[in-house]
């Protein structure tokens, strides 16, 4: 039973915090994807509400004529990545 409590708490710990996240969203996708990420800038897609693995593999990968942003890595990815996933299309 302490394992199982433990192994919970543990998971907690490396939960994505979606406010942090806005911090990195402010700083590194705002420009493009607006404050909202409704689109923006330059005609830029609208990534409200996008899946959090969606994020990360466009964020780490790049998609179309977005590059790779290799700054934002590690907890500031899960991190953005749960705060898109929070905003509302």
């Amino acid at each position: 039973m302490t394992m199982v409590v433990l192994s919970f708490a543990g998971m907690t710990a490396f939960a994505a915090d979606a406010a942090a996240g806005k911090t990195v969203f402010d700083a590194k996708c705002k420009m493009c994807h607006g404050p909202a990420g409704a689109g923006g800038a330059m005609d830029k897609a609208p990534i409200a509400g996008t899946d959090a693995a969606t994020v990360k593999a466009t964020v780490t990968h790049g998609k179309g004529k977005m590059k790779p942003l290799t700054t934002v890595a590690g907890t500031a990815l899960e991190d953005v990545a749960a705060y898109v996933a929070s905003l509302k299309k």
